[in-house]
């Protein structure tokens, strides 16, 4: 080898200290991070950085091992940090179904229920909302509103006649 390893000396090279190093590193790069498969980006990582320093890592100064896992503790430390200050990533949301088809269609029934909602009275929307939007059931809208539990039933019910006349008259609206 010459004083500049060339791409296949570097090559050997990287070969080298993943047979030598390699085990000591993913143990290492795991205990850090908690997780096999970052610990496995983390090495790569990690040799990709030595093939790019191929020529201060044969020099002999320091250790070989030594500066690998300092290159390790680096890297993972700055994916922490980018991740702080980060937006959650989608694959870190794991409570959340992936969203599938076009969701504009509800987008638009929503809006026009939402405004037919402003051309009946206060009293029954109030209902509406209460059994519909906040998934209540006839007693608790009830006890929300302090009226007896028929009356939530009747004002639905015309709450509900109220509010087809008006979607109905949107649609004729709309057609026109």
């Amino acid at each position: 080898m010459g004083d500049t390893p060339g791409p296949h000396d570097a090559e050997t090279l990287i070969r080298t200290l993943y047979a030598e190093h390699g085990r000591s590193l993913l143990a290492y790069a795991t205990r850090l991070t908690g997780d096999r498969a970052a610990a496995e980006d983390v090495v790569q990582e990690t040799l990709v950085r030595a093939w790019k320093h191929a020529d201060d890592l044969t020099t002999g100064r320091g250790s070989v091992r030594g500066w690998l896992l300092t290159v390790a503790r680096n890297i993972v430390t700055d994916r922490a940090r980018a991740r702080a200050v980060r937006p959650a990533e989608v694959a870190d949301v794991v409570d959340k179904p992936p969203v599938q088809g076009d969701h504009s269609e509800s987008v638009v029934n929503t809006m026009v229920v939402m405004d037919a909602l402003d051309h009946v009275s206060a009293e029954h929307r109030e209902v509406l909302v209460q059994l519909y939007y906040r998934g209540r059931s006839v007693a608790e809208a009830a006890k929300e509103l302090g009226v007896p539990p028929g009356t939530v039933k009747s004002r639905s019910y015309y709450a509900l006649r109220a509010l087809r006349a008006v979607m109905a008259g949107s649609e004729a609206e709309v057609s026109r």
